[in-house]
Parts: C-alpha cells; structure tokens; sequence
C-alpha cells in the first residue's frame, strides 16, 4: 500500500453521473490515504436543467472548482463547443489544483473533455463503466475514446473488461468491479410512496405509477417531433397511470425533448407532471415505486433491475447494453411502446423484476474501487503499452 496521501479529482458533468459517484466520493474522503477535490461542471450549472450543483452542496460536499462549459446551442455544434470550453476549463483547474489521479465516469462529452485535458497533461485518468457498447447513441465512442484516454478501468461486467482489453488495455489495469450506482441502493434510505408523494407534490394514489426518462436518440436524423410522439401517443392508452417524467440531458436535441415533455405535461396536469432533477434519493425512490420505467435512460438497464422495477426501452440509444430478464425492448413506434408497457406491467414480469437478478454484479462498488486505488502507485500509471489479443485466423 503506498504511505503517501495522494489527491484525487472526481469530475462530476450531469445529475445522473453525481448521483452514481456520490458514493465513492464519501468513501474515498473516508479515507486518511486520500484528498479528495470535485470539479463540477456542464448541466449541474444550468437552470434549466435544474442547477442541480445545489444537490451537491446540499449532501455536504465541497464544491472544490467550477468550471463553466454548457453552450446554449441545443445542436451537434453546440456540444462540440461545450466540449472545447470544458477542456480549456479542465486545464486551468488541473494545472492549479495538481491532481494525482483524475476520476471519470461514463461516455459524455463533459467526461470526454476532462480525461482529454487530463491525458494532455500528463495526469493518470482513472474511468468508470468503459467496454459498454450503446449503438444508439454517440456515446459509444465517446465512452471508447475515454477507454484510451485512462490508464485504470472500472468496469460494470465481465464481458465489458473484456471489451476493454481487446481495445488494447493491459488486463492488469481493468478491474470488474459491478454497475456503480447500485451502492446507492445499499446506501441510501428511499421514501415510502407517501413521503415520495409528499416530495413530488403530486397525488399518487392507488394508480399504477410510470417513470419516464427519454433522451435524444443523437445517432438519428429524425425530427424530434416525430422521435418524441410515439412515446407521447403509447402513454395516452394508460389514461388510469400517473406519469411522472424527468427531462433530457443537455445533448443535441435536448432542450427541444424537454419543451415537449412541459408542452405534453401542461395538457395532463392531473396525471403527468415534469421534473428538471428529482435528486438520486428521489429519482430511485420513484424508480421503487414505479409499476414501470419507459424511454431509453441507462437507469432502465442498469438501476432498474436491481430496484425490481420492469423496463420498457425504447430504440437503439442502449443497444448493446447486457439485459436483464425484466428489459423488454421495443422499437420506437407507438403500438410496440404500448404492448411493452402493457407486458411490463402484467403479473408474470412484475413477479420476474421482484426477483431483482441484474447482469451488473452488487453493492459494494465503491470500496471496491477504493481498496484498487490504495493498492495502486499511480506514478506507474503514466506509461501505458498497448496489449494486443492473441486472434486465431478464420479460412
């Protein structure tokens, strides 16, 4: 174990990567072998996305640098320059702040431009959940070009360290270490349905509770209009259900998601409503309690099963993703997204999601990942060759 307390930077872009790391910011800070320093960035300062830098603040944690990137463009350019600014940004904060290790998770541009400006810099990049494969979504490279970015890797699964390796990674240096967010559910209280009601101002009732998250699908050209209105027609068929909807995140397309999502809501006041963030506390509470999750967020893949909550996933944005029995997949189309959810919510899968067996390992992630870091000199982590996988030649 090295002796020498090492900093570590945790860089946190969107609501939904804050409330997966969370966890391992407590338990690194626990820590005497550490100091630890968050870089908050991209969505958590936008109003419209629900400033939710506040949460952070909120949970006890320092906010140890800002750094501002977000474009108002809700277009392809606009990422591309938030992505520019983020890595100018980035840069500032680690040439001042001199981190050890810098921590990463996931596949958007936010953690694209950090492990950039990280590997530039000649700072070790540690990410979490590489090898995963989403067709749908530009993610999928983003989330490969972080791979070769770092020099440790945390994965989700077997066949994503896999994955890792024959990008070329030594196998020494990527770690299955399970899906992140489910520390949460080991770690956090939830609300009961009637203090969740309480929290969402919004009477739940004995109604049949759909939790709904849909992102730009940012591999298509399709308008998103007509990317939105299959879901819209297929929830208009559970007329008896309470809708409860969490905006897009700030991808190309987002904002025009989230303007249909409020003009959809606005027309359903008695049984849809609209939230900018609902918090991890709040968002996996609702996940608990929901009958059903549809749309095409990574938490219907990853979270969902271990909640015991069915999932209806719309289209190709988590294509390739390991499943579990209680995904049901469909196409983007209206009459398929309302047999998905009219199975979701059959007796036969509630009782297969109340098992709550997921591909994505158990709780403990975090110290997992914490005890690898203590056991790791990172200053042999600045050098990296390239491991090639032995193939066999087919005829």
């Amino acid at each position: 174990m090295n002796s020498r307390i090492r900093k570590i930077a945790v860089v946190t872009g969107t609501r939904a990567d804050y409330g997966l790391l969370q966890p391992l910011i407590r338990e690194l800070t626990s820590r005497p072998q550490f100091d630890v320093e968050t870089i908050v960035t991209g969505m958590h300062f936008s109003p419209e996305f629900g400033e939710t830098w506040k949460a952070i603040e909120a949970d006890g944690i320092s906010i140890s640098h800002r750094v501002e990137m977000l474009s108002a463009l809700d277009t392809p350019y606009g990422v591309a320059e938030s992505t520019g600014a983020g890595v100018s940004g980035m840069a500032k904060v680690f040439d001042s702040a001199t981190p050890d290790l810098v921590i990463v998770l996931g596949d958007r541009f936010e953690t694209l431009a950090a492990a950039q400006a990280a590997f530039l810099m000649g700072i070790p990049v540690a990410h979490i959940a590489g090898g995963e494969v989403t067709e749908g979504a530009i993610d999928d490279s983003l989330r490969h070009a972080i791979t070769k970015f770092s020099a440790l890797h945390f994965v989700s699964a077997e066949a994503y360290r896999r994955r890792v390796i024959q990008l070329g990674e030594p196998p020494n240096s990527v770690f299955d270490v399970g899906a992140i967010g489910l520390d949460n559910f080991a770690t956090l209280e939830l609300m009961s349905t009637q203090e969740l009601e309480v929290f969402l101002d919004f009477p739940l009732g004995d109604a049949p509770l759909i939790l709904c998250t849909q992102h730009p699908q940012t591999m298509s050209r399709q308008a998103v209009g007509e990317f939105m209105d299959p879901l819209f027609s297929a929830l208009d068929q559970f007329p008896d259900a309470k809708i409860v909807m969490t905006r897009a995140n700030a991808d190309a397309g987002g904002r025009a998601v989230n303007a249909l999502l409020d003009e959809y809501a606005d027309a359903r006041t008695d049984r849809v409503k609209v939230f900018a963030s609902l918090g991890q506390v709040g968002y996996l509470s609702a996940l608990t309690a929901a009958a059903v999750i549809v749309g095409n967020s990574s938490s219907g893949i990853l979270e969902a099963p271990t909640a015991g909550t069915p999932t209806v996933n719309i289209g190709d944005r988590q294509k390739g993703r390991l499943r579990a029995a209680s995904v049901v997949d469909v196409e983007n189309d209206a009459d398929a997204i309302m047999r998905g959810i009219t199975q979701a919510m059959a007796p036969q899968m509630q009782e297969l999601a109340d098992l709550k067996v997921s591909p994505y390992g158990s709780p403990g992630v975090s110290r997992r990942i914490a005890d690898i870091l203590e056991a790791t000199a990172l200053a042999s982590l600045h050098a990296k060759s390239f491991y090639d996988v032995e193939w066999v030649a087919h005829d």
